[in-house]
């Protein structure tokens, strides 16, 4: 008797645990998302949705990310405080627009003189980036995953051509984050302001540089028709957009959901990158074709070796009395030294080889 009790409590415990294990996979979730960006703006929110609907289909409507855009919730700059507080589960943004709040995140973005998309992703996947960025964001409640990258930006666009440091003093430009307190040692006067004011802002003079994106959103907002030089980049080599999730939010995944939003994130964020360069090359070949005025410069050596030497006095002051953030510089730098002497040899070279070919 005892044996038969015995073997139908184990069958009882059993059963109860398979109807459990069942029940939570037939359990559907959903997800509210927040991103920095209007409707339908391109690539940036096109990485969203791509991303929500690979986690609908991959769950098998298991998981539904709804997303509010800018113009729902009304708050583009306030996306880390409402993950925080849990008003959204999940983000779409960039990390250093939160440098005002928490100084160390800006290093998961993109830095000045930095890595190139690839290297940065393999500092992220392979070279401990992943682990840095979520000791920045574990103490506000939140995990933070690479959203998207645009690549090499743009060094912006200017009312006049920039032959001197003479030339950047009092110079007002729209350019945010650790690049413009580059610009604002070698004397530009450095600005945020919102992307729809930023035609009217240029074409009337309350601004004389705009720093935006790269070809693709720099047409759309039509700077090639009020300014003549565009120049190279040198602050934002790969810029990194992000997913933000409250840590609550994610914990109450089941783990195969976890994974399936944790794959959906890193496809639509490389996704987001070959994106960036088809829509970059086509937006290129219509301002050549239709805005011969455009002329393509890059700063003289005398204005980059100024750039570099603030860069390097910026970074160590914020390393000073600071050791998430040295830590945290240190990898960076470490990690570009030795991607940067294979790079060398293999993508600039054959770049170089290709150059001399043609030429």
């Amino acid at each position: 008797m005892k044996i038969r009790s015995v073997l139908a409590s184990v069958t009882a415990l059993t059963l109860t645990a398979a109807l459990s294990t069942s029940a939570l996979a037939q359990e559907k979730f959903t997800l509210k998302m927040a991103e920095t960006w209007g409707p339908n703006f391109p690539i940036f929110g096109d990485t969203t949705k791509s991303m929500a609907e690979m986690v609908e289909k991959m769950s098998d409507g298991r998981l539904t990310i709804r997303i509010d855009s800018a113009n729902k919730h009304k708050a583009p700059l306030g996306v880390f405080d409402m993950v925080k507080a849990g008003q959204y589960d999940m983000g779409h943004s960039a990390s250093y627009y939160w440098k005002g709040k928490v100084p160390n995140t800006l290093f998961f973005t993109s830095m000045p003189f930095g890595m190139t998309a690839d290297e940065q992703y393999a500092w992220f996947y392979h070279g401990g980036g992943m682990e840095l960025m979520q000791e920045v964001y574990e103490p506000h409640n939140m995990l933070s995953f690479p959203g998207g990258n645009t690549g090499v930006q743009m060094g912006g666009w200017f009312n006049k051509e920039i032959n001197s440091l003479e030339d950047l003093q009092g110079l007002k430009m729209r350019i945010p984050g650790f690049q413009g307190e580059v610009f604002a040692e070698v004397g530009v006067n450095p600005t945020n302001i919102a992307p729809g004011e930023l035609y009217t802002a240029l074409e009337r003079g309350t601004i004389d540089a705009v720093e935006w994106v790269g070809p693709a959103l720099d047409l759309r907002l039509g700077f090639q028709q009020i300014a003549d030089y565009y120049y190279t980049g040198w602050h934002e080599p790969a810029t990194e957009l992000q997913f933000l999730i409250n840590q609550k939010a994610w914990d109450k995944l089941p783990a195969d959901l976890q994974e399936i939003l944790r794959v959906a994130m890193r496809t639509a964020a490389y996704d987001m990158l070959i994106h960036s360069t088809h829509e970059n090359s086509k937006a290129w070949a219509t301002i050549q074709e239709k805005h011969p005025n455009v002329q393509i410069k890059k700063f003289p050596d005398e204005v980059l070796n100024a750039m570099v030497k603030a860069n390097a006095k910026l970074l160590a002051e914020a390393a000073e009395g600071n050791p998430e953030a040295a830590k945290i510089i240190e990898s960076q730098e470490k990690y570009l030294r030795n991607a940067r002497n294979y790079t060398d040899i293999s993508l600039r070279a054959y770049l170089n080889t290709m150059a001399e070919i043609e030429d």
